[in-house]
Order: C-alpha cells, then structure tokens, then sequence
C-alpha cells in the first residue's frame, strides 16, 4: 500500500474517531431527561399537566409553571392567540440544565377543563389554590430539591399569591403586570378601541371593580366581557399585584422584555418597587411570548403563532443563573 495513501487513510480514521468521541461527550454533557404526565388530586377537580425530570443522583431544583390569562395551556399556547410553545421551550431549557420543571394546563383549559367546564365558576382565589395543591406535591417528592414558581403574564400574580402558602424557595416573574388588572384594561382598551366602545368599557369595568356583573355587552366587547367570565373578572380585579408581591418573603426575580405590547416596563419596576430586595432584569427586544421581535405590532402578532422561533437567550440565561445561586 502507498506510504501516502496509508497515512491519510489513518488520518482519516483519527478524525472519524474524534468526532464520534466528541459527539458521545456532548451527548454525556446533556443530562438524561424523563418526561411524563403529571396530575394533582385539588379536592375540587384533577389537573393535569407534564413533568420533566432529569436523571440525577441527587434532587434537583423543580419549576412549576404557571401560564398567563385565559385559556392558555401547559405549553403557553392559546386558541385566541395562537401557538407559540413559550413555557415548553422554557421547560425544555430547563431540563437541559440539570433543573426539573412541571407545567400544566390549567382548571377549565385543556386536559383539566373537566375540573371546572362553565368559566363562571373560576377565581383566582380557586387558581392559587390549585398553584399550592401542585407546589405540595411537588415538595413531597424525594427526587426534587427547591421549588420555584415561574408565572408568566398573569400567571405572575398566581405566583405571588401562592408563595407563602406553597412554601415556595423563590418566585419569577415574566411579564408580570405591577398595577391592578382594571388599570392595565382602561389603558389598552382606551388605546385601541373607537370612542364609544372605549368608553363602554370604562363603564363594564366600573362596574367589575364594584363587584358587580353587567349582561349589556355589546359583541365587539364580548372576548373581553362576556357575562361567563365576568365573576371571576370581579375575582380579579380585586388583586393588587405589587402588594401581593411585596408580601414575598423568599428570592424574587423580575424579568420584563422591553418590546412587550402587553405589560410595560413601567410595570416591573412598580414590583421591584414593592419588593427592593427583588433582582429588576429588562430585557431589550423581548415581547410577550419572550422571543426577540422588533417593535413593530405585525411581526409581534406573528411571533405569537410562530413556535420555531427560539426564546430570547438572555431571559434562559437570567433565570438560571437566579437558580443556580439559590443553590447552597
């Protein structure tokens, strides 16, 4: 055989070597990740929801997930507003990080809509309480070490809430408005609906806030103020999220995108207000569904239906490193 050809044939299998060596090492550096389903038994229904569980000698930081408003399911998707799989990204990351995570679809939404099928019958008195009976099953768990709970929109005040009753070792928030919902409502829709409509609004709103239901909606209003979802609106609107915040009495970190069409900056600091000891992250670019879109409301309804779009890369790296240093 040619002296050359035995050299570069033997150069070639080295390489072929390195790589196969290579790809087996970064496979080892990823931790082996179980997934499977998950339900809580509340005393008022069965959620049910998906827990990723890395394999690890030792228990592992756990994250519940809570989602944002309406009828927004374990994977941060929802039927009004389309697939965008934020919080299974998020718990994929997660998962990729040696950190275990369980997300769920929430009482009326999904799997769990048999917990509670007419949405005259939710609150978020009932929403935190189920965030609690998620939280003690978790802590009850050998395999998992300290809970966080991660609520994204309004899944932030259900976080809040819920901390101290779920004996929760820190609390995030993504997108977490600072101000009571009314507020945050008057404002949007003042800016986005005609005169007449904008101040029906104001007067249905009134009327929530006093604790009171108002059938006459007119259709336009009817995905805001339908009369079935009206009590637990009233349930709502009674909450103020910076006090309920303040009363955090573990780590807290606050995390807010800069391109958020939905809850502004404004918002995160009046939390980092109530709770000063809370770490304040913004992040430039980042909208709602926390992805890195331009401020520009056509391509941000996009990114609301676009799932192959990755998550904003400092808002993965903020969130662990939050959890790595509540490591002891």
């Amino acid at each position: 055989m040619h002296p050359k050809r035995t050299t570069i044939q033997a150069l070639s299998a080295w390489l072929l070597l390195a790589v196969a060596l290579l790809s087996t090492a970064a496979q080892a550096a990823t931790p082996s990740v179980m997934q499977r389903p998950i339900s809580v038994q509340t005393g008022n229904g069965t959620l049910y929801g998906t827990l990723m569980l890395p394999r690890a000698s030792r228990p592992v930081p756990v994250v519940l997930l809570i989602a944002g408003s309406g009828p927004t399911d374990r994977n941060g998707n929802n039927p009004e507003g389309g697939r965008n799989d934020s919080l299974k990204q998020l718990a994929i990351t997660l998962a990729r990080h040696n950190i275990a995570s369980v997300r769920y679809d929430k009482r009326g939404v999904a799997a769990s809509k048999p917990a509670t099928p007419d949405e005259r019958n939710l609150s978020v008195e009932r929403y935190v309480a189920d965030v609690v009976a998620w939280s003690r099953l978790l802590k009850a768990d050998s395999r998992l070490g300290p809970l966080i709970l991660l609520g994204h929109s309004e899944g932030a005040l259900m976080a809040s809430l819920a901390a101290g009753p779920a004996g929760a070792s820190a609390v995030i928030t993504i997108g977490g408005t600072g101000r009571p919902v009314d507020r945050v409502l008057r404002e949007q829709l003042n800016d986005r609906l005609p005169p007449e409509l904008a101040q029906r609004s104001q007067q249905l709103l009134d009327s929530l806030k006093a604790g009171r239901t108002d059938a006459q909606v007119p259709a336009e209003l009817m995905v805001v103020f339908r009369p079935s979802v009206q009590p637990y609106l009233i349930s709502l609107l009674r909450q103020d999220p910076a006090a309920a915040f303040a009363r955090i009495k573990v780590p807290a970190l606050i995390v807010q995108g800069r391109n958020d069409i939905q809850v502004g900056v404004e918002d995160a600091q009046r939390l980092q207000q109530a709770k000063p000891d809370a770490q304040l992250v913004l992040i430039d670019g980042m909208n709602h569904v926390l992805r890195i879109v331009p401020d520009d409301l056509q391509q941000q309804l996009q990114s609301y239906r676009n799932p192959d779009l990755p998550l904003a890369s400092e808002l993965t790296r903020q969130i662990l490193q939050f959890i790595e240093n509540l490591q002891p």
